[in-house]
C-alpha cells in the first residue's frame, strides 16, 4: 500500500513538473538510482534516478544500457593429472549478454560455458563461476571458438578453411561457437556476396554431423540460431548476387556455382544443400524443380506460366516450388523483387527437442522466402511439390508442415488429397500454402517413428546375424582355398575350378562389404567426395553381379548334369570361356549406371538416423542391380525345381530321400536361391523376409564350405591323412554322402572326383 502511495505521489510530480521542466533529482533524496530496481524494469511510472542524475519513470532504459568491462579471472578444469587452475578471460559485452571465454570451458553436456553480464545491487557485474568446474575441449573446438571471441575480419573463410583441413568430427561446442561465428557476420552493417560460398561449405558441414550431437546442439538453441543466421544473410546478399555479372566464387569439390545470367537465375550448392536465386523479371523464372537420382546438377527451372499437374507429372521429381503468375502480380505490389529458394536434402539443421516427436520429414526441406516483401503473409496460395520417401507406407498421418524454429507445424497449409486413395499411393504431394518459411512433408509418428523405434532393435539383431554370417561365410572359404593349395588332386578337378571362381567372387564381396559396414567408414564415405562414394558403390554392384553370373552358370551345368545327361559335350575351353563370360559381363550393366547416373551412388536420403552404403539409387538400382539378379534368381529357381523333381521321380527310394533332400539344400545356396528372401525385403513384403535373407544369404560360403569339404569323403580322408599321417583304403561306395553325388557334375572328366 505504501509503495502504491509513493508510485502515485511521483506521478503528480511528473504531470505537475509539465513537459518542458527537467526533472533533477538532486532534491529528491528518497528516491533510489535505477539500476536498484532492475529486477522491476518492466514496471512503468517507477520513480528512479538516471545514470545522468535525472527523474526517469522506468527503470528499464538504464537497465538495459552499458558494459561490463574485460576481466581476466580463474577457473578450474579438470585434466588427466587432476584439476588445476587456470587464467581465461571475457572481453567487453553489453548488459544482459553472455560473453564467450577465451579459453573453451566446457560443461559435462559438452556445452561452451559462457559468462553473463549482469547487474547486481546497482552495479553492471560478471556473473560469478566460483563453483564452475571445466571440461577441456579438443584442438577444433578450442580453434573455432577462439573465432568466435575475437571475431576478425575474415573469420568466416578462416573457419572455412579449419573445417576443410580437419578430418575430425564436429562436436556440440563446435555447432555452438559456429552459431556464435554466424551470428557475429550478421551483426556486421556490411554484407559481402564473397563469403557465400564459405557459408555454404560451412553449413554442409555441420548438417553432415551425427544426429545425436546435433540434438544436444539444439539444447542450446545453436541449430536454430545458425540457421536463421546463414537464411538471413543468404535472403539480404539476393540482389548483390544476381546482379553479379561474373563469376566470384571459387568452385572446389565441396562447393559449386551455376550461374545463369540470360535467364536471371544463381545457383549455388553442396552434396546436401542447393540455393537459388531468381529474378523473375528476366524471363519470367519463377521457380525450380530437383530431380531424385543422386546428382545434385540435375536441376530444372520453372516459369510463370506453368501448369501444377504438368510438373506434378514430371518423372523422378524430387521436390519444386514455383509462383503462379497471379500471385506474382499480386506479391510485385506488395513489394516483391526477387525469389530465394534453398533445398535442403536432410532435415539436419531442424532439430526437435521435445522429448516426444509427433511427426517427422520424409522428403526434402524447401525454403522459401522473397527479399522486399513487407511480411510473410501471401495474398494467394502458394504451390509446392515433395517426394514422399514412405509413400509405400499410408499417408492418412501425413500431411505437408513447416518449421517454426521449435517444431513442426501445419496450420495455414493444405495437402492435396490427404487421407484419400491417390495421396496415398502417389508419391509426390501436392501442397499449398499462405505464408513463408521452411517446408517439407511430414508423417505421423504412429506410422514413421514409433516404425523406427521398434525396428531399432530388428535392426540390433539383423546386424549381429549378418555380421555372424558373414564371419563363418569367409572362414568357410578360406578353408576352401587352403583345401585347394594344399591338396593338387582338389585343385586340379574340372569343377574345383569353376568352384574356386565362385568362391573368389563371393569371398571378394563378402570382404568388401563387411569391411564397408563398419559405421565409421560409411560416415567417412558420406562426407567425402562423391568419385570415391561412386568407385566403392560400383565395385561393390559388380562383385555381386559376378557372383550372380557363376551361379548361373552353375545352375546351367547342373541342369545339364541332372536332367539332361546323355549327349552333353563340353566345349574343350568351357572353363575359359565361362571365366571370361562371368568376369566381363556385369561391366556392362556397371558401367551403363556409372556413364549414365553416376550420382545414384551417393546416398541422397532426407532423413535418415544410420549410415547408408553408397549404392545405386533410383534407376540405377532397379535396372543395374534388382533386375539382373531377380531374373537369374528366378531362373535358377526354376533350374533347382525341375533338378529336384527330375532326381525324385527318377531316384525316388525311401532310404535316398535324404540324400535327394542335402541335393535340394546345396543348390538352394550353391545357386543363389536365398536371394528370393532379398527381393521380397526389397519390395517390403514383410519383415520375416530380412530375417531369412539375412539368415541364409550370409551363410553361402559356409555351406559351399560343409558340402565341399566337411561332408566330402575324398576330401576327409586327404585331411586326415595329412594331419595323422596314415593312409588309410579306399572304399568304393556307390552313392556317398549328399555331395558326392552332387559333385560330379561340372566336368564329366573326373568321374572319382568332387566337382560341382
Amino acid at each position: 500500500m505504501l509503495l502504491f502511495l509513493w508510485w502515485i505521489a511521483g506521478y503528480i510530480i511528473l504531470v505537475s513538473g509539465g513537459t518542458n521542466a527537467p526533472l533533477y533529482a538532486l532534491d529528491q533524496p528518497n528516491v533510489a538510482r535505477c539500476l536498484d530496481y532492475c529486477h522491476l524494469k518492466n514496471l512503468r511510472f517507477l520513480l528512479c534516478v538516471d545514470a545522468d542524475g535525472q527523474l526517469s519513470h522506468n527503470p528499464y532504459k538504464d537497465c538495459n544500457r552499458g558494459f561490463c568491462k574485460a576481466e581476466d579471472f580463474e577457473l578450474e578444469y579438470e585434466t588427466e593429472e587432476g584439476k588445476e587452475k587456470r587464467i581465461n578471460r571475457v572481453e567487453k559485452t553489453r548488459v544482459g549478454q553472455k560473453a564467450n571465454l577465451r579459453d573453451l570451458c566446457l560443461n559435462e553436456r559438452g556445452i561452451p560455458i559462457r559468462r553473463r553480464c549482469q547487474i547486481r545491487n546497482g552495479n553492471r557485474v560478471w556473473q560469478s563461476l566460483d563453483h564452475v568446474t571445466c571440461r577441456s575441449a579438443p584442438e577444433l573446438s578450442s580453434s573455432i571458438n577462439l573465432l568466435a571471441v575475437k571475431s576478425p575480419p575474415d573469420m568466416i573463410s578462416q573457419l572455412s578453411n579449419l573445417l576443410t583441413q580437419t578430418q575430425e568430427k564436429l562436436a556440440a561446442a563446435d555447432v555452438f561457437s559456429i552459431s556464435e561465428i554466424f551470428d557475429s557476420l550478421v551483426k556486421k552493417p556490411e554484407r559481402n556476396a564473397a563469403v557465400v560460398g564459405d557459408l555454404m561449405k560451412i553449413c554442409q558441414k555441420v548438417m553432415s554431423t551425427d544426429n545425436e550431437t546435433l540434438r544436444l546442439s539444439a539444447d542450446a538453441n545453436a541449430t536454430n540460431a545458425l540457421l536463421s543466421n546463414f537464411e538471413d544473410y543468404l535472403d539480404e546478399l539476393s540482389p548483390t548476387i544476381l546482379k553479379l555479372n561474373s563469376t566470384i566464387f571459387a568452385n572446389s569439390t565441396e562447393f559449386t556455382f551455376h550461374p545463369f545470367f540470360d535467364m536471371g537465375v544463381i545457383v549455388l550448392k553442396t552434396s546436401e544443400l542447393r540455393v537459388f536465386f531468381v529474378d523473375p523479371e528476366v524471363r519470367n523464372v519463377s521457380g525450380i524443380v530437383n530431380f531424385s537420382g543422386g546428382n545434385m546438377s540435375h536441376f530444372e527451372m520453372l516459369h510463370l506460366s506453368d501448369n501444377e499437374e504438368d510438373i506434378r507429372s514430371m518423372e523422378n521429381l524430387e521436390s519444386a516450388v514455383f509462383i503462379p503468375e497471379k500471385l506474382w502480380s499480386q506479391l510485385k505490389k506488395k513489394g516483391a523483387s526477387y525469389l530465394v529458394f534453398k533445398v535442403y536434402t536432410r532435415d539436419a539443421l531442424f532439430v526437435e527437442t521435445e522429448e516426444e516427436i509427433k511427426r517427422r520429414p520424409t522428403s526434402n526441406v524447401i525454403s522459401i522466402t522473397i527479399p522486399g516483401l513487407n511480411d510473410n503473409k501471401l495474398p494467394g496460395k502458394l504451390p509446392f511439390f515433395l517426394r514422399n520417401a514412405k509413400a509405400n507406407e499410408t499417408q492418412f498421418e501425413g500431411g505437408c508442415g513447416y518449421w517454426n524454429y521449435e517444431t513442426w507445424l501445419s496450420d495455414g497449409i493444405s495437402t492435396c488429397g490427404v487421407g484419400s486413395l491417390e495421396a496415398s499411393s502417389h508419391p509426390v504431394i501436392l501442397c499449398h500454402a499462405d505464408h513463408l518459411t521452411q517446408f517439407t512433408f511430414l508423417l505421423g509418428v504412429n506410422k514413421m517413428q514409433a516404425g523406427l523405434d521398434t525396428n531399432k532393435e530388428d535392426d540390433h539383431s539383423l546386424d549381429v546375424i549378418t555380421n555372424v554370417g558373414l564371419t563363418l561365410s569367409l572362414l568357410g572359404l578360406l578353408m576352401i582355398f587352403i583345401t585347394a593349395a594344399v591338396f593338387k588332386s582338389f585343385r586340379t578337378l574340372a569343377s574345383t575350378k569353376i568352384l574356386l571362381n565362385l568362391c573368389a567372387a563371393l569371398g571378394l564381396q563378402l570382404l568388401f562389404f563387411l569391411i564397408l559396414s563398419q559405421s565409421h567408414l560409411l560416415e567417412q564415405l558420406e562426407q567425402s567426395e562423391s568419385e570415391r562414394c561412386t568407385l566403392v558403390g560400383a565395385v561393390m554392384q559388380y562383385l555381386l553381379l559376378v557372383v550372380f553370373s557363376w551361379m548361373f552358370i552353375i545352375g546351367f551345368l547342373q541342369y545339364q548334369r541332372y536332367v539332361r545327361v546323355i549327349g552333353v559335350n563340353h566345349p574343350r575351353h568351357y572353363i575359359l570361356m565361362s571365366a571370361v563370360a562371368a568376369w566381363s559381363l556385369p561391366l556392362i550393366p556397371t558401367l551403363l549406371v556409372v556413364s549414365l547416373e553416376p550420382g545414384s551412388y551417393r546416398p541422397n536420403n532426407s532423413s535418415m538416423d544410420y549410415p547408408i552404403l553408397c549404392y545405386p539409387s533410383g534407376y540405377g538400382l532397379s535396372l543395374g542391380v534388382i533386375l539382373p539378379i531377380g531374373v537369374i534368381t528366378v531362373a535358377n529357381a526354376i533350374l533347382v525345381g525341375y533338378i529336384s523333381w527330375s532326381v525324385y521321380t527318377a531316384l525316388f527310394k525311401r532310404d535316398l530321400i535324404f540324400k535327394q533332400l542335402g541335393l535340394f539344400v546345396l543348390l538352394f545356396f550353391l545357386l543363389g536361391i536365398t536371394w528370393i528372401f532379398g527381393l521380397c525385403t526389397y519390395f517390403d513384403f514383410g519383415r520375416i523376409f530380412a530375417y531369412l535373407f539375412c539368415l541364409t544369404a550370409t551363410l553361402q560360403g559356409f555351406v559351399l564350405f560343409l558340402y565341399f569339404i566337411v561332408f566330402n569323403k575324398e576330401n576327409q580322408r586327404a585331411w586326415l591323412g595329412l594331419c595323422c599321417n596314415s593312409s588309410k583304403k579306399r572304399n568304393q561306395e556307390t552313392i556317398q554322402m549328399p555331395t558326392d553325388s552332387i559333385l560330379q557334375g561340372l566336368s564329366h572328366s573326373s568321374t572319382n572326383s568332387t566337382s560341382i
